[in-house]
């Protein structure tokens, strides 16, 4: 078909039909979806010009949905929101999540045509305004000087099409400066496809990736569908053995044969990658294999912990306070200055995806306009761990003598690795006399039995 592509999502296959021998005799190109998880996957495999949405599905709702593909920043054709039983509500918060139109059934012809009409009419004056407003709606917030050296580093790499692999915690945000960048790089009109490494087993980690043929049905992998678009990998150190000698393969050989295929298949999508700091720990480990970071790592980005750019989080309170008001109907609330210094210097151990989740539950837990300090001592004091590193425990939040023995505790196990595990090693390094300093590891549960022999 070489006229506008059309996605019509209803679970009602009468409708299904209906329109699509509708718009199919009007020259419009027509794929059906019964439910949102078919939906998902049309979507995943095909662009489209255009989406019919019907609101009342037996799985996901139709707002679900597009809110969904909303908040992904996947929405990037008009939606037209369909319903047999709407309410006012309904199509006002179908249009903040971005529908272009709100249409009852039963459908009338005519008025289904200059819906469709107008959409696609729509979406061709708004293309090139809303592709230079992408990136910049999709830009990681933060005003420190941390967050604007890591925006200027990811400009620069969407100027090339080298893999990228994207290091940081969890929680951190790879994810966002992954779809950033696709934003801001040439391909920004392609497909983007993640796919999440612990979710190929080896059962299936062939055919997800590479897709499948069998008697001349195609269905396509995470690769093919990426088309020229971006590929990015979740949490590369979850991919088994299997997918990594695939990944390998791909990317040496920059082509790859479908399961059950033979023609060879040229790979045009650009990769990313995302990981955890630790992955030259597993590399040695030998969990990961070195010649496919040598693949993924021509370009590198470190996304930093929340607790390196700690001047950021009053912004990202505000930030997400809006984001969530505005896409879950939440109640308004401001976060007290005392409220947001006590944050500032907070660790945050699970980063922004914390913070987030820290807004959206005082958000939903209380109605009154501010959010003062109290309130978010007792959120932040509930989600404490014992076990956290030192750097992301919440020493505020302790006695000055415990928050001083934690402190003391995790320096002194740590520099004691530092120093081999010999205590006149670490007694210079630390600069205390070695009787004195027997009695405070005594004291603070610091194991160096292991060390006996040396003295």
């Amino acid at each position: 078909m070489t006229g506008p592509q059309v996605l019509v999502v209803d679970d009602e296959a009468d409708i299904r039909a209906l329109i699509s021998d509708i718009l199919s005799d009007e020259g419009y190109g027509v794929t059906v979806a019964g439910d949102a998880g078919e939906a998902r996957t049309e979507r995943a495999g095909k662009r489209f010009d255009l989406i019919l949405l019907d609101i009342w599905m037996p799985d996901t709702d139709g707002i679900t949905l597009l809110r969904e593909w909303s908040e992904g920043g996947d929405l990037n054709c008009p939606v037209v929101v369909m319903s047999g039983h709407g309410t006012v509500d309904t199509a006002v918060e179908a249009t903040r999540l971005g529908a272009h139109d709100f249409v009852e059934k039963p459908l009338s012809l005519a008025k289904l045509l200059r819906t469709v009409e107008g959409a696609l009419e729509s979406a061709g004056r708004q293309a090139t305004k809303a592709r230079n407003m992408l990136p910049s709606l999709l830009a990681p917030v933060g005003r420190s000087e941390i967050m604007k050296k890591l925006r200027e580093k990811v400009q620069q790499y969407a100027r090339h099409d080298a893999s990228v692999l994207l290091s940081g915690e969890p929680g951190s945000g790879r994810g966002a400066f992954a779809r950033y960048l696709h934003a801001l790089s040439r391909r920004s009109d392609e497909p983007l496809v993640s796919v999440t490494a612990a979710s190929l087993t080896d059962s299936s980690v062939e055919e997800q990736l590479l897709g499948s043929e069998s008697g001349g049905e195609i269905v396509a992998g995470a690769f093919e569908r990426a088309g020229r678009g971006t590929l990015v990998v979740e949490e590369l150190a979850d991919l088994n053995d299997a997918g990594q000698k695939i990944l390998i393969g791909v990317l040496e050989d920059l082509e790859f044969t479908r399961v059950g295929g033979s023609a060879p298949v040229r790979l045009e999508a650009r990769v990313l990658a995302t990981t955890a700091p630790d992955y030259e720990e597993r590399i040695e480990a030998g969990t990961m294999r070195r010649d496919l970071l040598a693949h993924l790592q021509v370009l590198s980005l470190v996304v930093p912990p929340l607790r390196e750019y700690a001047e950021d989080v009053p912004e990202l309170l505000a930030y997400y306070v809006d984001k969530l008001v505005d896409s879950e109907g939440l109640t308004f609330r401001r976060f007290s200055v005392a409220a947001q210094n006590r944050l500032r210097n907070y660790p945050w151990p699970d980063n922004v995806r914390e913070l987030k989740n820290l807004v959206r539950r005082l958000l939903l837990t209380d109605s009154s306009e501010d959010i003062e300090l109290d309130e978010v001592e007792a959120e932040i004091s509930s989600g404490a761990k014992a076990d956290e590193p030192l750097v992301k425990q919440d020493l505020l939040a302790l006695p000055l003598r415990e928050a001083r023995e934690q402190f003391e505790r995790a320096y002194l196990q740590q520099q004691l690795v530092l120093c081999d595990g010999k205590v006149g090693k670490l007694a210079k390094r630390v600069g205390m006399e070695r009787t004195h300093l027997y009695r405070k590891l005594r004291s603070l549960g610091v194991d160096f039995k292991s060390v006996a022999s040396e003295d």
